[in-house]
């Protein structure tokens, strides 16, 4: 699925990284806790999150994600989204909550981790 996909689903907002809208996005993982996401969340895969902090953008780019969506109406504050266009990362918002973002998504195709 393309991002620009995810992007309508969900109708979410682009904050930044638009350029990558055309990319696929095979996996996608919902979660708080950025450890859980380095733990078991798959490289490429997009990140649906309630969090707007730095902590994020950290954790997205240690995990090899490109691309966050942002739930509940969450938008990060400026000094993050410049972060973000720094790391050449994808972010959204959208005004769903996580677990609607993700049976979406998934309705439409796209798989979650495989944790075993």
């Amino acid at each position: 699925m393309k991002l620009s996909q995810v992007r309508e689903l969900l109708n979410a907002v682009v904050l930044t990284g638009e350029n990558h809208l055309d990319d696929e996005v095979y996996v996608g993982f919902g979660c708080d806790l950025m450890s859980d996401v380095l733990c078991y969340a798959k490289e490429g895969a997009v990140l649906l999150t309630g969090l707007s902090n730095k902590q994020v953008l950290n954790t997205a780019e240690m995990a090899n994600m490109n691309s966050i969506v942002f739930v509940r109406n969450k938008v990060p504050n400026n000094e993050i989204l410049e972060l973000a266009r720094e790391m050449d990362i994808l972010t959204m918002t959208t005004k769903l909550i996580l677990f609607e973002c993700c049976g979406i998504l998934y309705e439409h195709g796209l798989k979650g981790a495989n944790l075993s």
